[in-house]
């Protein structure tokens, strides 16, 4: 049966989102759609799916479905209508403007503080730290795109705070989010990566390379936060979800991959 002309723009949309936000991830939603769907910033891939996974166990009739991406694309797309119930965002600021904007069904909350490291395949960064950069091997250095990124404009501020912006700068590679710039890094696209710590302790990464935990005073807190979208009111799954995300597995989780969580429990 043709689709109607509606039905045919509706569904290029959701496949220039899933396109432009870097592919999906966590369980496969439910036969007939998911009663859920989270946008989230990339440093989050690995915990949010495992705690997905469980959640889906959980909550068999309600099952949650994730894209990953930067912060501010989805915060352009969510600005014009994208279809999310839960924004979890790499920085506070994009979901309080969506607040501002109208768009939530409540006001942002933290969830945790993320910190960033020098990752490489090629060395060791704990042997120099920071100063890694300035080693000739490391001819390409992977930071997600600081215009749309948090993380990469805390990575622009790391380098403005060791004064090796300048020297730096011709060298770097954007990714289109962090999770990008990560698989530059570890597919020696580039030779170094300043990259979320999350990720940086995934089993991939820590197979892969080392890292140099940045000192959390070189650069503005990532504090990170979620909000509720407009399309999540009345809807169980997503209240079910974001009470399961304030609870012990998951915040047990968050520190497995080295977030600070909010309020310090």
């Amino acid at each position: 049966m043709a689709l109607t002309v509606i039905a045919m723009r509706r569904l290029i949309f959701l496949f220039c989102l899933l396109l432009a936000a870097g592919g999906a991830g966590g369980a496969a939603p439910a036969p007939g759609g998911p009663a859920l769907t989270i946008a989230a910033a990339a440093d989050l891939k690995y915990v949010l799916d495992s705690l997905v996974t469980i959640f889906n166990r959980r909550h068999p009739a309600a099952q949650a479905s994730v894209v990953y991406g930067s912060s501010g694309r989805f915060y352009e797309q969510l600005s014009h209508g994208a279809p999310f119930d839960i924004f979890f965002s790499a920085d506070s600021d994009y979901p309080r403007r969506l607040q501002q904007a109208g768009l939530t069904a409540g006001a942002p909350v933290p969830y945790a503080q993320g910190r960033l490291v020098l990752w490489s395949k090629k060395v060791d960064p704990k042997l120099k730290g920071i100063n890694t950069l300035l080693d000739p091997r490391m001819q390409r250095v992977a930071i997600a795109n600081p215009a749309h990124a948090p993380y990469g404009r805390r990575a622009e501020e790391v380098l403005r705070h060791y004064q090796l912006y300048d020297r730096v700068q011709p060298r770097l590679v954007l990714g289109e989010n962090i999770g990008q710039a990560a698989q530059y890094a570890s597919t020696g696209a580039a030779d170094a990566g300043l990259l979320a710590y999350s990720l940086a302790l995934s089993p991939e990464l820590r197979r892969l390379g080392k890292f140099y935990l940045i000192p959390a005073a070189a650069h503005t807190p990532l504090q990170q936060s979620y909000v509720l979208l407009k399309r999540a009111q009345g809807n169980a799954a997503a209240a079910a979800f974001v009470a399961f995300v304030a609870g012990p597995v998951a915040r047990q989780a968050l520190r497995k991959y080295g977030f600070s969580l909010a309020g310090g429990r």
